[in-house]
Formats: C-alpha cells, structure tokens, sequence
C-alpha cells in the first residue's frame, strides 16, 4: 500500500524529507502535494540545487501549479492556514509538517480539519498525542496517535 505524503513547508526539513524518499527509491511513498508560500519556480530551483548536499538526483520541471521529478506531479499550493489544504481531495494519509509554524497539537490539527489522517510534525510540538525518537521509543506509536512529533528537526 503506498502511503500519501503532504508537505507543508518546503525549507531545508520539506526539501530534505523529499530528497531522502527520491534518493532511497521509496515507492511505498508517494508525495502529493507540497504547500509553501514561495513561487513553484522558486521552490523547483531551490531543490534542483542544493548548497549543501549538490544537485537533486532527478529529473525536476516546473508545469503551471506543479513539481514534476521523474515524470511524477506534485501539486504544490501557497496556502497559510492548513485547515484549508486540499488534504481530503488528494487523498493525503500522512501531512508532514515542516513550517516550523503549526508546533502544537493545537495548530497542527488543522491538517487534520483538511482532511489529513495523520500529522506528523518535524519539530518538538506541545501537547502532542506522542513524541517520537526512532531507537528509542518508536514502538510506543499506535493508531490512536494523530499528531506526532518527531522530537528534532536537527
């Protein structure tokens, strides 16, 4: 079963996570949608060229409101309130937050109101249904978990 990945975000943490799914060959990972306040231009130029890990490895272009890698479309959005994401419409199972912004359960449950079924936050998040460190406490995650944190974007 693939999973359908948002990004809300695309600074280093959303770039990042996009590049380590494309680099690892994940197709249990689909990218759906990426929601940032920049131009698609700018966010398309800004991942094909990265001054710390070099080029992207893959095919990146730029049709109208979409990322395209490999041939793949990944609609992207400038949207500011992720409670009007077009998460149910795309079918979105896991919204990774990654603005830096929405970092309590309270604000990230938005992408749940949009229609997320899960959100997952890049950064410590108050009142979050569980803080995760992989290796460490991972095996506490269950179903019943909605808005997780990951504890560190670093």
């Amino acid at each position: 079963m693939t999973v359908k990945v948002a990004i809300n975000g695309f600074g280093r943490i959303g770039r990042n996570v996009l590049r380590a799914i494309v680099e690892a060959g994940r197709t249990d990972i689909e990218v759906v949608a990426i929601n940032d306040l920049g131009p698609v231009e700018t966010n398309a130029h800004l991942l094909r060229f990265d001054s710390v890990h070099g080029r992207f490895p893959a095919d990146v272009a730029v049709d109208g409101d979409s990322i395209v890698i490999n041939g793949k479309r990944i609609k992207v959005t400038a949207v500011r309130n992720p409670a009007e994401l077009p998460h149910r419409d795309l079918g979105v199972d896991i919204a990774l937050e990654c603005t830096g912004i929405f970092t309590s359960k309270d604000k990230a449950k938005a992408h749940l109101e949009a229609g997320a079924k899960r959100v997952l936050v890049s950064a410590p998040a108050d009142g979050a249904d569980l803080t995760v460190v992989y290796g460490v406490n991972h095996q506490l995650l269950s179903s019943e978990h909605l808005v997780v944190s990951n504890a560190s974007c670093t």
